[in-house]
């Protein structure tokens, strides 16, 4: 180790203050129309202009001082730690856990519900159940969903939303016109969207990098904006109102003397439709969990990770990248239609207000952060992404700012997310462990 490895130059310590100080001025020309001025109506109904300097001049401080601690302690850490050889073998606590730790999750899920009705009694079950329990469910759903396009397949999807809105009006327009039950009209929703998913990878076929991203954006926008003028079909900007609740082998969980607490004689509440939402979501969640683990091990899932590594390789091996490609749009868009008609039975009515650029770029943001290609770091991306959003539903002016932060820091620290998973299914004779030396991302 060498001296300037303990103690920093002057030189070091001068061109660190320097990028501190231009980080904070610039921080202080964004932040001064957002933050540093605030509009605000006075007795007389009139608008009138006033100032924050306090909180601008403490937001200034904090990243300057963020950028200077940066400078000066983590990135030489994340230098030193580039240079040490990797470790190829796993601890054995790491893997004592790893064993158990998805057993352990699978179980506490399940009984949640029953967790929540016995410290919270049923009126705190619609808060802990429904909006965080099937909140969270739904967005892990999703995730693996985009996780066979951008963590397997290495396709990057802007317009993922698109497919969880065909989902949504599928079943919410055919069950209103129709009559057709929840349990039918689920794969059929998944069909459609997967049909969309084929129709949308045709153009990017041979598009990589930024115009993958903008055909994709595009696409979505466009699902979006016919929804919202095709008002003779989806009902325009007002939505679809009436949607039709699913029911246990036709027996309706309502307050009615057909509904389920009347045959079996127990007082109704709603907190059984909930409970009921809630085992149906997590189906559908372990079902997409357990469908893409089958097709990682299959010739189709080992295509798609060598489509991910090297496209060109790829082709080079005699695999028809055109199927590839279709089939990973296809499965992931299939898994979004599930999610996107199981969203419209919970809430009842639908508009296209739920499906903005901001739910696609919020599962692309817990694909990424949790690790593209890991199932488990996307649960857990989701678990602390959306669970995050829900408990600091009070603090709606700070909390996307100490998400942001959470997020640059976990990038620096964790470049490949939470859980970064890019091991070969497949391997010869025995699985061995790659250092990271010899990919791309580095060290992460």
């Amino acid at each position: 180790m060498t001296t300037t490895d303990v103690h920093k130059t002057p030189n070091q310590v001068a061109t660190a203050v320097r990028d501190a100080a231009l980080t904070a001025l610039i921080a202080f020309g964004i932040f001064l129309p957002l933050v540093g001025f605030q509009t605000i109506s006075n007795i007389r109904n009139e608008l009138v202009l006033t100032t924050r300097w306090v909180l601008l001049f403490s937001l200034v401080a904090i990243i300057g001082l963020g950028r200077l601690c940066y400078a000066l302690a983590i990135y030489p850490a994340l230098q030193r730690r580039a240079l040490k050889p990797t470790k190829t073998e796993v601890p054995a606590w790491r893997t004592a856990v790893g064993k158990r730790f998805v057993p352990f999750a699978i179980g506490f899920t399940i009984v949640y519900p029953f967790i929540v009705i016995a410290t919270s009694g049923f009126g705190g079950a619609l808060k802990w159940v429904d909006n965080f329990g099937i909140q969270i469910l739904i967005y892990v759903m999703l995730g693996w969903g985009l996780n066979i396009v951008v963590g397997l397949a290495g396709l990057l999807d802007l317009g993922y939303v698109a497919f969880y809105a065909v989902g949504a009006y599928s079943y919410a327009l055919l069950a209103k016109e129709f009559g057709f039950s929840f349990w039918i009209l689920l794969p059929l929703a998944g069909c459609l969207a997967s049909f969309w998913g084929v129709l949308l990878g045709f153009p990017v076929l041979r598009l990589r990098g930024d115009y993958l991203a903008i055909v994709t954006l595009a696409f979505g926008e466009i699902i979006r904006l016919i929804l919202l003028n095709w008002q003779s079909l989806t009902g325009g900007p007002n939505g679809v109102t009436g949607i039709p609740r699913p029911t246990l082998f036709g027996i309706p969980l309502s307050a009615g003397d057909d509904g389920l607490a009347a045959m079996l004689g127990i007082e109704y509440s709603p907190t059984h439709r909930i409970v009921f939402l809630f085992y149906i979501i997590l189906a559908l969640a372990l079902l997409t969990n357990w469908v893409t683990i089958r097709l990682r091990r299959l010739p189709i899932g080992r295509a798609w990770e060598a489509l991910r590594e090297d496209e060109v390789a790829c082709r080079a091996l005699g695999i028809n990248t055109t199927t590839t490609k279709l089939t990973a749009f296809a499965t992931g868009a299939m898994f979004g239609g599930f999610a996107g008609a199981f969203f419209a039975t919970r809430q009842g009515f639908i508009s296209p207000e739920s499906f903005t650029f901001h739910e696609s770029a919020l599962v692309l943001a817990i694909v990424v952060l949790g690790g593209m290609g890991s199932q488990l770091g996307v649960a857990l991306a989701a678990l602390a992404m959306i669970g995050g959003f829900e408990l600091f539903r009070g603090l709606d002016q700070y909390r996307m700012l100490v998400f942001g932060m959470a997020m640059v820091l976990l990038m620096i620290w964790r470049p490949r997310g939470l859980i970064g998973h890019r091991a070969p299914t497949v391997f010869l004779k025995h699985n061995q462990a790659i250092s990271s030396d010899l990919v791309k991302e580095g060290h992460g």
